[in-house]
C-alpha cells in the first residue's frame, strides 16, 4: 500500500479503538492513517471479551458496522450473581431501561477492518520501529520502518491507540505523566469451549473456594473462568480439573447444565487497575488500553476504549469543522472523568466477588453483607445496573 506523506490524524494501533476512531473520522471527512505493528491476522487472533454497552453499539451503528452485531449478538437484559448457593438476577432493563450485547471483540475488529477496507482508507500493518516526533509542536510526525525502509508520516495530531505496551504512552515523559495502579493478588484461569452456555445470561459467582464466571460468545460457545493464584500455570490445569473446580463454585442448577468439552483456548490473565494521567501530551492523545487497564470483572475494557474514541472523535471534528480547540483542550479531563468511574465500578465488582488471600472472618462477613445488601436494595441494584449497562457519554 502506498501511504500519503501527510495526513490530518496519525492513528497508532489497529485494534478496536484505532479502527473505530478511523471510521468515525472518515465519516466526518477527516483524513487518518492507521499504523499497526502486527499483521492483520495477528490482530484478529486476539481472544478478548465482548460485553458491549449501549453507547458502544451506538458508535458502531454510526459508522455502519453494527449489522452483523444486530444479527448475531446476544442481547442480555441482566446478569446473575451467585453466592451462598443461590443465584439472584439483576434486571438491567427493568431497573434502568437498558441492556448489553454479547458480541466478541474479535468480531467487532473484523467488522471495522472490512469497513475500512471497503472505503479505501489507509491502514498499514507490520509497521515496525514506530517513533513519535515533535509531539509538543504544531508539526508532529511519525517515523516507522516497513520492509526495511524508514518512512515518515507528517500529521496534525497523533492518536495513541496501541495498547498498554505500545509506543504512545512511552512517548510521554515520566515527569509529565502520573500513574495510578493496583495489582490484584490473583488471576483468572479461562477456557473457551464449543459447548452451549450454562445460562442465558452471565453468572458471576462468589464462593469460598474463589470467584467463577460463566460467560459466552454465542449460543454454542462458552467462555468460563475461575479465580486462581497468580503464580499458577496453565499446564497445571487439565480440562477435567478445570471443570471439577468450576462445578464446586457454581449452584446446583448451573452444574446440572454445565456441558464439558475440550478447551480450544486456555490462559491465565492477571488482574490490575491502571490509569495514566494526563491522556493528552501536546498533539498526542491516548485512548483505550494505552491510557488505562481495568480488571475484566466489570466488562469495561473495550467499552472504555469506545468512550475515549467518542470524546476524541468529537474533539477532532470540532477542531476541523468548527475551528475550535475547546474539545481537544478538554479531552483528557473529560475522558478521565468517565474512566475513573469505570475503574471504581470494576474495583467494586472485583472486591465484592473474589476471595482475597489471608482475608479475615470480618472481611468475609463484610463481603457477604455487601452482596446481601446489593440484592435487597433497589437503590443498590439500580446503581449496579446503571454502571454495568454503561454510563452516558
Amino acid at each position: 500500500m502506498t501511504l500519503p506523506k501527510r495526513t490530518q490524524v496519525a492513528i497508532i494501533g489497529a485494534g478496536p479503538a484505532g479502527l473505530l476512531l478511523g471510521q468515525l473520522l472518515h465519516k466526518a471527512g477527516i483524513d487518518a492513517v492507521i499504523l499497526e505493528l502486527r499483521s492483520a491476522d495477528y490482530v484478529l487472533g486476539r481472544i478478548r471479551a465482548g460485553v458491549i454497552e449501549t453507547g458502544t453499539v451506538g458508535l458502531l451503528e454510526e459508522v455502519g458496522c453494527a449489522a452483523r452485531l444486530r444479527r448475531e449478538g446476544l442481547v442480555h437484559e441482566g446478569v446473575e450473581i451467585s453466592f451462598g448457593g443461590a443465584r439472584h438476577r439483576i434486571n438491567f432493563h427493568q431497573l434502568v431501561g437498558r441492556s448489553v450485547v454479547v458480541y466478541g471483540q474479535t468480531e467487532i475488529t473484523r467488522d471495522l477492518m472490512e469497513a475500512r477496507a471497503a472505503c479505501g482508507a489507509p491502514t498499514l500493518y507490520e509497521a515496525e520501529d514506530v517513533i513519535l516526533h515533535d509531539v509538543t509542536t504544531a508539526r508532529p510526525y511519525v517515523t516507522f520502518k516497513k520492509d526495511g525502509a524508514v518512512q515518515r508520516l507528517d500529521c496534525d495530531f497523533i492518536a495513541g491507540c496501541d495498547g498498554s505496551h505500545g509506543v504512545s504512552r512511552r512517548s510521554i515523559p515520566t515527569d509529565v505523566q502520573q500513574v495510578f495502579e493496583r495489582a490484584y493478588p490473583f488471576g483468572w484461569l479461562g477456557i473457551l469451549v464449543d459447548k452451549p452456555p450454562v445460562s442465558e445470561e452471565l453468572i458471576y459467582a462468589n464462593h469460598e473456594r474463589g470467584f467463577a464466571l460463566c460467560s459466552m460468545r454465542s449460543h454454542t460457545r462458552s467462555r468460563l473462568y475461575i479465580q486462581c493464584d497468580l503464580d499458577d500455570k496453565v499446564e497445571n490445569w487439565s480440562d477435567a480439573r478445570f471443570y471439577d473446580e468450576l462445578a464446586k463454585r457454581l449452584d446446583a442448577t448451573a452444574v446440572a447444565r454445565l456441558e464439558q468439552g475440550a478447551s480450544i483456548e486456555k490462559s491465565i490473565a492477571p488482574l490490575r487497575s491502571f490509569v495514566a494521567e494526563p491522556m493528552r501530551y501536546g498533539q498526542l492523545f491516548l485512548a483505550g488500553d494505552a491510557a488505562h487497564i481495568v480488571p475484566p470483572t466489570g466488562a469495561k475494557g473495550l467499552n472504555l476504549a469506545a468512550s475515549d474514541v467518542f470524546y476524541l472523535s468529537r474533539a477532532l471534528m470540532e477542531f476541523y469543522i468548527e475551528k475550535s480547540r475547546a474539545g481537544i483542550d478538554a479531552y483528557s479531563a473529560t475522558a478521565l472523568a468517565r474512566v475513573w468511574k469505570a475503574v471504581r465500578f470494576s474495583w467494586w465488582m472485583t472486591s465484592m466477588l473474589h476471595r482475597f488471600p489471608n482475608s479475615s472472618g470480618f472481611e468475609q462477613r463484610i463481603q457477604h453483607t455487601e452482596l446481601d445488601y446489593l440484592i435487597t436494595s433497589e437503590h443498590a441494584l439500580r446503581a449496579m445496573a446503571e454502571n454495568y449497562a454503561g454510563l452516558p457519554y
